[in-house]
């Protein structure tokens, strides 16, 4: 339920992942680039997996949450239709220091970077018995480079780093998604806290929408200001990155995100893997 709480002299927290995909889309909003009028924003850089966990307190007004966690929270937060990371055709991967086949992954010790990601869920899809250790995501290359575990699950700029340590790629969850569904992956979005209001909501979702289209109405500019956060990736590789989501779908799912979330809500229903079905609740 939305109620008509008041926003004036409120400060509205917005929290997202300290990366070059994030830091692009909220670029605008963080630095003064689009008019907000009366509303207030502060800005918190933290992992997805924290964010996860925060939502499940309801902590920030606004917050970036893996799909997989929104399941578990959909009462308290609605979608905001823009600001979805959606990989089409591509995601999440798992990377070893030695080529192994698939069917050997049961077998195997995996690091990854938090049990509520949407990335975690898609493994599990493919292999329900998964042994894994949670490592933070900026750590698991390493982890994997030094044989402390048998393989990674990489989200974020290590999807286009990981060769640079000569890891190997196992699969890419994204693929397989596409394999089983000839849908995109959807990996995570905007939520924004229900008690703000209905009126309320849909401002500060129009004014996302607006960041994300300033950045890509000045992407150099977005992009140097991304870079921060790119965590040794060059400005070609970082703009690559971006490209990849940041795109159709980040301005809005459009009925094949739609139809993609539901089947990985659905899916993950019938295997078990989440409680109940998700009903979309989008703004």
């Amino acid at each position: 339920m939305y109620n008509g709480r008041s926003m004036s002299d409120q400060v509205i927290r917005v929290a997202h992942s300290p990366d070059p995909d994030d830091a692009f889309m909220f670029y605008a909003l963080a630095n003064g680039k689009i008019d907000t009028s009366d509303l207030d924003f502060s800005h918190t850089l933290q992992d997805i997996e924290t964010l996860n966990r925060k939502a499940f307190e309801g902590f920030y007004e606004v917050t970036a949450i893996s799909f997989h966690a929104y399941a578990y929270v959909a009462d308290r937060y609605a979608l905001m239709p823009a600001g979805a990371s959606i990989g089409n055709r591509y995601g999440p991967l798992i990377v070893a220091a030695e080529p192994f086949d698939l069917r050997d992954l049961k077998n195997k010790i995996i690091a990854v970077p938090g049990t509520m990601t949407t990335a975690f869920l898609v493994l599990r899809m493919i292999e329900p018995e998964v042994r894994y250790q949670v490592v933070p995501f900026d750590g698991i290359l390493e982890e994997v480079t030094a044989r402390r575990v048998d393989a990674g699950l990489i989200i974020h700029e290590g999807q286009l780093t990981y060769g640079a340590g000569g890891l190997h790629k196992i699969i890419d969850l994204g693929e397989w998604w596409y394999q089983q569904t000839q849908l995109p992956l959807p990996l995570g979005g905007n939520g924004i806290r229900k008690d703000l209001g209905r009126e309320a909501s849909q401002r500060i979702s129009q004014l996302i929408r607006q960041s994300i289209e300033y950045g890509l109405a000045h992407r150099d500019e977005a992009l140097r200001y991304a870079l921060q956060y790119a965590r040794g990736m060059d400005t070609s590789l970082a703009d690559r990155f971006v490209g990849m989501y940041v795109n159709e779908f980040t301005l809005d799912y459009g009925p094949r995100g739609r139809a993609g979330l539901q089947a990985l809500y659905d899916w993950s229903h019938r295997k078990g893997l989440i409680p109940h079905t998700v009903p979309l609740d989008f703004l």
